[in-house]
Formats: C-alpha cells, sequence, structure tokens
C-alpha cells in the first residue's frame, strides 16, 4: 500500500518544516500514485493553512522517512 508524503513548512515560520502521510485507501501503483496526488494534496493544504507545502512524493505506507 502507498501514502502520499508531503513535506510541510510552517508560513509564519519556514525552518520549522515536517513530512505528513497521506494513506491512500486503494492499493495503487506508484504511478497511479503520482498521477492522483494533487486532489489529496490540495485537500491537506487547504485543512492546514498555517503549512505550505514544499514537495510531496509517493512512498510505501509503512516506510520510515530519512
Amino acid at each position: 500500500m502507498l501514502a502520499i508524503v508531503i513535506s510541510v513548512c510552517l508560513v509564519t515560520d519556514p525552518a520549522i518544516c515536517r513530512n505528513e502521510r497521506i494513506p491512500l485507501a486503494i492499493n495503487v501503483s506508484p504511478n497511479r500514485c503520482a498521477m492522483s496526488a494533487a486532489p489529496y494534496v490540495a485537500r491537506w493544504t487547504g485543512e492546514h493553512p498555517d503549512w505550505r507545502v514544499v514537495r510531496w512524493r509517493c512512498a510505501g505506507a509503512d516506510e520510515k522517512d530519512i
């Protein structure tokens, strides 16, 4: 199973950043994940206005960030 990993930084202090995961409910290929990620990232951004998305990627849902 894949998840969309978004790297976000605080709007008021861009030095404070973290990774957030959006697990996908369905089992999709990495290409399909990449093609369908934009609406999920947009929804997360709308729900978290204090954070700015700086990048995103698809990764295994259980993969730990390095």
